[in-house]
């Protein structure tokens, strides 16, 4: 893989995505952010270049990815919004194809299927409670890893059970079957993230990852 310099963030501006912004930062990258309303980012650092936009029109998308060498997500679905997830899928794996991007990191719920999972009782009902709830967005979001098991890029689809907003950091439990524990803090997902980015462990999977 080739050395990643300059990342692309969708999200960052989120709860979850302030901390992976700040993580990519530590890590000394460039970073290019798309966000809906820049006047209520607060974090300032002078590699941070601020794209203004929505995820929905391709052509921000390409403006977000040039120059760089990694996407990295924690788009979330808002309430009473159009769909994001198949929609924003399509736009970035077109968007990287052209500019030759491979690496994709992206966050996701637990109740994602995908054919390597052996999800106990507890995640089963979770997984069910978004499908009776929101079968809509759980469609969308299904669609989405559809189209990135489809694609040709190394993709990894982080997904988490109950984040908490906080900086605590604990030990970490990964599985690629199955969500090990009820809870994750925002901190623990960055850090994963940033460093799933140029390792590349789960490359082309979807692991389960939980505080201990």
């Amino acid at each position: 893989m080739k050395n990643i310099l300059k990342a692309a963030v969708l999200g960052g501006g989120g709860r979850t995505g302030k901390y992976l912004v700040n993580q990519l930062l530590e890590q000394g990258l460039s970073l290019k952010v798309l966000l809906r309303n820049p006047e209520n980012f607060e974090i300032q650092n002078s590699n941070i270049e601020i794209i203004q936009g929505d995820a929905l029109d391709f052509e921000t998308i390409k403006l977000l990815l040039k120059d760089c060498q990694a996407v990295m997500s924690t788009i979330g679905q808002r309430k009473d919004e159009p769909l994001v997830a198949s929609a924003v899928t399509k736009n970035m794996l077109k968007a990287m194809k052209e500019y030759n991007i491979d690496r994709y990191v992206l966050l996701a719920g637990l109740n994602i299927d995908t054919p390597f999972d052996k999800k106990s009782q507890k995640t089963i009902m979770a997984t069910d409670w978004m499908k009776a709830n929101f079968p809509v967005i759980q469609e969308d979001r299904q669609k989405a890893y559809s189209l990135l098991e489809e694609s040709d890029v190394n993709w990894t689809q982080v997904r988490v059970p109950f984040i908490e907003f906080s900086d605590n950091s604990s030990e970490i439990a990964v599985s690629i079957e199955d969500c090990l524990g009820d809870k994750i803090s925002a901190f623990d997902i960055a850090v994963f993230m940033a460093k799933e980015m140029t390792e590349s462990k789960y490359k082309r999977q979807s692991p389960f990852i939980s505080n201990i």
